[in-house]
């Protein structure tokens, strides 16, 4: 089953759900803010995904803007990085998707389609 990890007032994450239901795809939705994954969870995303953990950070968000993370992240160990990402499920970039052992951060059309 997929899964996908959203914000119920992000645009983005609103076209993504609007694309899935339009191609008919089930998927579990969890609410980023309020079930956000933990340090574990977010280390084995990371893993699967192959992609680089910066990847993984909400850069347009308030909070990462905040904190002044885009200074502060180059140098930040992987631990710190995830520590900080389970912190707060506003520090994902969303939506996050899952399906068994494939990861995308983000709605990118394409990548969507062929991981679906």
């Amino acid at each position: 089953m997929i899964k996908v990890y959203c914000y119920s007032r992000c645009t983005t994450c609103k076209k993504a759900l609007k694309w899935l239901d339009e191609k008919n795809v089930e998927y579990q939705l969890a609410d980023i803010k309020e079930d956000h994954p933990d340090e574990k969870t977010i280390r084995e995303l990371h893993k699967k995904s192959g992609l680089p953990l910066k990847r993984f950070f909400n850069t347009s968000g308030q909070l990462y803007r905040e904190m002044g993370l885009s200074k502060k992240l180059a140098d930040m160990s992987e631990d710190e990085m995830y520590k900080l990402l389970a912190s707060d499920g506003m520090m994902v970039k969303r939506p996050l998707l899952i399906n068994g052992d494939k990861v995308l951060t983000g709605f990118k059309e394409a990548e969507w389609e062929e991981m679906i």
